[in-house]
């Protein structure tokens, strides 16, 4: 018999199998899966654009420090052969182009609802069903509920709380949230506060167009050279010729790229081997953490490599006090490794001015400019805020997110002190939502698209799983969700990482909790366990059937 009930138009549908959050990577390649798996999905994206932080970080420098023949998708080798990549490492306008083709190529735009910024979303028990609240007052209901904001957000940038900010004259500009028309820098007195990545790639730029630039310093930072270069074709080639052989090498890899991760102790070569060593891989570019395998384990191994990178900065600084600021002193690699085009050799010019703001603390942001506490004014007509972001937990605590009784996540996490997932991809008490890349996952430790993948087919098994036994809801169980996050404390504490203080610890966000929540055992390592729990009947999950409420399921919230 044939249905006589007309369809909706899209815009006027108000419950979905799911909603996922964000149209960056993890939202694009979700909304794929769903619907390939025939289930209704909508996705919400604030930009009127996909690329969630690639369409929102517009400034001047922005680049991905993962080679660009990995930072990609790698599900589809229709996709993958298609596209091809221009340099090593891409620049932003590049990867939005990726983005945009593989929007257009798998037609996902339909199901993507831009200009929509959610504000929250309240999970409903008797109901089974999850409300997602917008801004403009309006709602919409899912049975399941998916995060895909990633683990830095333009809801979550971090602008610090200076004085005087609202005085200041000139325009001011986060590196998070940039103008999508650009901004003319030329011959203007430009500061930049804050020099971690966004930091190392906007300043080499913006003192080749500014009329001066005042750098405003906090903590040195390591960084290395990124040795960008355009692709040859036959090496683009030969890449899309061994898809499959890449494909099976980044899933299985540390850190989603297939990089050879060094064998011996850097304590344990002569200082004349150790030297050829970091020697080869600052000229071949990129980070070099992965050289030997205690450098982020021992102390005294790590700190053969800050000397080796000391004497990088001091070869290329000219001025001895410049190159002295300049030094770092904290683990190389326990903050985000950094790579740069001619960072270093930028405080050579006379156009920029390097202030030391840990020896005169910024005290106010003046009609005019930055005051520093030894009494000093920098005129400005443009103030950058390289700050980064309040990241991993900061995107999903700026929304109301609400679990079973109306608890908040950010107080089931206690604000940060106490998170608690299960592998990174549910919590307790939030039955039906899963995080891409969430809080406790590998994520950040490696090349984000690769994880991507990874959770998002491990959540579309899980639901195809779930609708095959005709089962209602999945949730985290507490004890799960402790042994994992015990699990994840005791591989931190066998590294360097928690004796520094990072945007990894939340340290640069005040009042912020200290902690770690990255997953370090590894891409490949991970990706087997997750497997490995879902073939075992999702173990550590709770799954409820609730047949007999299938009918109140059906009815209004």
């Amino acid at each position: 018999m044939t249905s006589t009930k007309k369809q909706l138009p899209l815009e006027q549908i108000t419950d979905f199998d799911a909603v996922v959050i964000g149209a960056g990577f993890s939202g694009l390649y979700m909304l794929h899966r769903l619907r390939e798996d025939g289930f209704s999905a909508r996705v919400y994206e604030k930009g009127d654009g996909v690329g969630g932080a690639w369409y929102w970080s517009r400034y001047p420098g922005a680049r991905c420090d993962s080679e660009s023949i990995y930072y990609n998708y790698t599900f589809s080798e229709e996709l993958y052969k298609e596209w091809t990549w221009t340099s090593r490492y891409p620049e932003q306008p590049e990867i939005l182009r990726y983005l945009n083709f593989v929007a257009d190529k798998l037609d996902l735009r339909r199901d993507i609802q831009f200009n929509t910024e959610i504000t929250g979303a309240h999970y409903h028990e008797e109901y089974n069903k999850w409300r997602i609240y917008f801004k403009d007052g309006s709602s919409v209901t899912a049975k399941y509920l998916i995060t895909g904001m990633g683990c830095i957000s333009v809801n979550a940038t971090n602008i610090p709380n200076i004085k005087g900010i609202e005085n200041f004259e000139g325009d001011w500009y986060h590196t998070g949230f940039w103008p999508h028309e650009g901004v003319n820098l030329k011959g203007k007195r430009v500061g930049v506060i804050g020099n971690g990545s966004s930091g190392v790639q906007t300043i080499p730029v913006v003192a080749e167009e500014a009329g001066h630039l005042y750098v405003f310093q906090r903590t040195p930072q390591y960084t290395t050279p990124a040795r960008n270069h355009p692709y040859d074709p036959e090496y683009i080639k030969q890449a899309k010729e061994n898809y499959h052989e890449m494909r099976k090498l980044v899933h299985e890899s540390m850190a989603g790229i297939p990089l050879q991760f060094g064998e011996g102790s850097a304590l344990e070569d002569s200082p004349e081997r150790r030297q050829n060593v970091y020697e080869t891989a600052w000229q071949n570019g990129g980070v070099i953490s992965y050289v030997y395998r205690d450098l982020m384990s021992d102390e005294e191994a790590n700190e053969t490599v800050n000397e080796f990178i000391r004497s990088k900065i001091r070869e290329t600084v000219k001025h001895p006090e410049v190159a002295e600021k300049l030094m770092p002193t904290y683990f190389y690699g326990t903050k985000r490794p950094v790579i740069d085009t001619n960072y270093y050799e930028t405080f050579n010019r006379d156009n920029v001015t390097l202030i030391d703001v840990k020896k005169a603390p910024i005290e106010e942001i003046t009609a005019k400019g930055v005051r520093t506490a030894d009494g000093e004014e920098y005129e400005l007509d443009i103030l950058i805020f390289a700050t980064g972001y309040d990241g991993m937990t900061g995107p999903l605590f700026r929304l109301d997110l609400r679990g079973k009784d109306g608890v908040l996540l950010k107080d089931k996490w206690d604000n940060g002190a106490q998170v608690r997932t299960h592998h990174g991809l549910a919590a307790s008490g939030f039955p039906n939502m899963f995080m891409i890349t969430g809080p406790q996952s590998p994520s950040v430790a490696g090349n984000m698209p690769i994880a991507i993948e990874q959770h998002v087919e491990w959540v579309s098994d899980c639901l195809n799983y779930l609708r095959e036994h005709d089962i209602k809801t999945i949730e985290a169980n507490v004890d799960a969700e402790e042994n994992w996050s015990q699990h994840c404390k005791e591989v931190v504490e066998q590294t360097l990482y928690m004796k520094v203080d990072s945007w990894y610890t939340g340290s640069n966000i005040e009042g912020k909790p200290r902690s770690f929540n990255i997953y370090l055992g590894g891409y490949g390592p991970y990706n087997q366990m997750i497997k490995d729990m879902a073939a075992k009947g999702y173990k550590g999950f709770t799954l409820r059937s609730y047949s007999e409420n299938m009918a109140i399921e059906e009815q209004s919230i």
